[in-house]
């Protein structure tokens, strides 16, 4: 097996805010398995404040080429396994390799992924679009600018509901809520009740990731579902969830792929959580990759390729929310790009 990468700083059509920051481009790094005379990619985009950046994937792949190139390749579940003790610091690029892995897999059985897992793609859940945080008027303008079924909206400001309303005076569509960590449990408890008055549909990541007795309250006491993202990043993390939020929003980048993802959704199940997969602003093969999951998800955020000004692939169309696959084997997709390596 032969792995080659590169990396690429793609921008986004709009400076993109939440809680944490702002940023005018997406870092992120692209790989490509070849085996049998096949290609594989796969995609894992770089966030600064989980300290994984893109120089750090190709430092480690570097190191670990060797390994990565001569594990004998059958199937991805064992390449999982494999690179997650290689590279056990690293899950971004783990999950660029598994999401690969996939690709190829797929394509050598020449089937599309979500065949492989059996899915069925008449009930997929749209996904929704990302309002990020700005001024009152220029949300307003980007929404706009964008008609759409579902709205993600991007809070944490001392103006949240006036955000909201904002927004909600401008449209009918469907409105979600994303905290992401920035309030307290008696900042939660006063807005939540406004925020459903205003047909708010949940709230992801309301408190800090460890607020774990805070979310217990705000478990008991809220009024609109909510959603685990910051706290929900690892296999580990989705017991911890039950009783303290209704649902898990997956992120294939954070637990280091398909593969955990997979078990993800089947633990959460188990426990009776609704099921989320997120986005981190990843290109199309980033986001292919989550579109073969749909059908075993309630709600989706797979809104990168639309938020960015620049794509490395195509093979996956948005129709109003809708996801439309290309007719092509593994991920569906096609790489527009070129390899360093």
């Amino acid at each position: 097996m032969k792995v080659s990468y590169t990396q690429y700083n793609l921008k986004f059509r709009h400076p993109f805010t939440i809680s944490k920051g702002t940023k005018t481009h997406q870092p992120t790094l692209v790989v490509e398995l070849e085996n049998f005379g096949l290609k594989g990619y796969g995609e894992a985009p770089a966030i600064a404040y989980y300290n994984i950046p893109v120089e750090k994937m190709i430092e480690d792949l570097e190191r670990k080429k060797t390994f990565v190139e001569k594990f004998a390749f059958t199937e991805p579940e064992r390449y999982w396994h494999y690179l997650h003790h290689l590279l056990p610091q690293n899950s971004f690029l783990v999950c660029a390799l598994d999401i690969a892995a996939w690709d190829l897999f797929a394509k050598l059985k020449n089937q599309k992924l979500y065949e492989i897992w059996n899915g069925d793609i008449s009930k997929n859940p749209i996904t929704d679009y990302t309002i990020g945080i700005d001024s009152i008027e220029k949300m307003v303008a980007k929404l706009k600018e964008k008609p759409w079924p579902i709205y993600k909206i991007k809070v944490g400001t001392a103006d949240d509901i006036a955000i909201v309303k904002a927004l909600r005076e401008n449209t009918d569509s469907l409105l979600r809520v994303d905290a992401n960590a920035a309030w307290d449990v008696e900042t939660a408890l006063k807005l939540i009740p406004q925020l459903k008055e205003l047909g708010v549909e949940f709230v992801e990541q309301p408190l800090a990731k460890d607020n774990w007795e805070g979310m217990k309250i705000l478990y008991r006491k809220s009024s609109l579902p909510l959603f685990a993202d910051e706290a929900c990043v690892f296999e580990q993390d989705v017991h911890k969830c039950k009783d303290h939020f209704h649902g898990i929003n997956i992120k294939l980048t954070k637990c280091s792929g398909i593969t955990p993802a997979l078990r993800m959704i089947k633990k959460a199940r188990e426990l009776d959580m609704k099921v989320m997969i997120g986005c981190m602003n990843e290109s199309t093969i980033g986001s292919a990759a989550v579109a073969h999951l749909l059908p075993f998800i309630d709600y989706v955020d797979m809104d990168g390729p639309l938020l960015l000004e620049e794509d490395v692939a195509t093979g996956i169309q948005y129709d109003y929310g809708k996801i439309i696959y290309s007719n092509a084997p593994g991920l569906g997709i096609t790489y527009t790009g070129l390899f360093q390596k």
